[in-house]
């Protein structure tokens, strides 16, 4: 991997030294210790959408030459707008270089995504999922992160509130989180039924066809054999 150029990274310490001094609401990001151009964020989600009491970890990648060309940008928590360890394609990533502006920040890029995310235009890298499914990834999300070694080296004040949080959460919660699971599978398949019909009938056929084919080759092997003849 190419290492920042001495641009980059006396940019991005600034972009960093602002962002601690300034916290933009909805989120966090931190630069990995042993690389400046590898940056880990966490988004909030926001009040009265899908996402809230979501926390949804991302990475930003910058290239060497930064802020002169834009960053790839990556969701790593399920959250059903984005797919997972994809790069996106938004105005503001590498998909689209010609509509960068070299002065936006760290926080300008998240703050983007941030709009991009409560939106519902398709992109490349996006999906479409119920609301329902939002909040359900919403609720698992926290335990999610936990599972990523990055996020809580990199956001440990988080990491552990929220395992205290988890802590607490009762068994009822749990089975809870299941059942809604549960819900929207089915309800995210409505043709399952039917579908199972359809392959029981399509078995049937086939035994069907293979007693026939059987029966023929039986009753040609007796029409040739002369003991029946006979």
């Amino acid at each position: 991997m190419v290492g920042a150029s001495a641009t980059a990274t006396q940019r991005l310490k600034k972009d960093y030294q602002k962002l601690l001094k300034e916290p933009v609401p909805l989120m966090q990001a931190h630069p990995l210790h042993s690389n400046i151009l590898e940056w880990h964020y966490v988004i909030f989600g926001a009040p009265a959408t899908p996402f809230e009491g979501g926390v949804y970890h991302g990475k930003l990648l910058f290239p060497a030459d930064f802020p002169f060309k834009p960053p790839s940008i990556f969701m790593i928590t399920p959250n059903g707008r984005f797919q997972t360890n994809t790069r996106l394609c938004l105005s503001i990533s590498d998909f689209h270089p010609d509509t960068w502006n070299p002065a936006w920040t760290v926080g300008t890029i998240i703050t983007g995504l941030m709009s991009f995310m409560n939106e519902a235009a398709p992109t490349l890298g996006s999906l479409n999922t119920s609301d329902a499914e939002k909040r359900l990834l919403a609720k698992k999300s926290k335990a999610f992160n936990l599972q990523d070694k990055i996020f809580c080296d990199l956001f440990s004040e988080l990491t552990d509130e929220y395992k205290k949080e988890l802590s607490k959460q009762s068994v009822q919660e749990e089975e809870r989180l299941r059942e809604e699971e549960e819900q929207i599978n089915r309800n995210r398949t409505p043709s399952s039924g039917l579908s199972s019909l359809v392959s029981n009938l399509i078995v049937i056929a086939g035994v069907v066809v293979l007693a026939f084919a059987v029966r023929w080759v039986v009753q040609n092997a007796q029409e040739q054999d002369p003991y029946y003849q006979s």
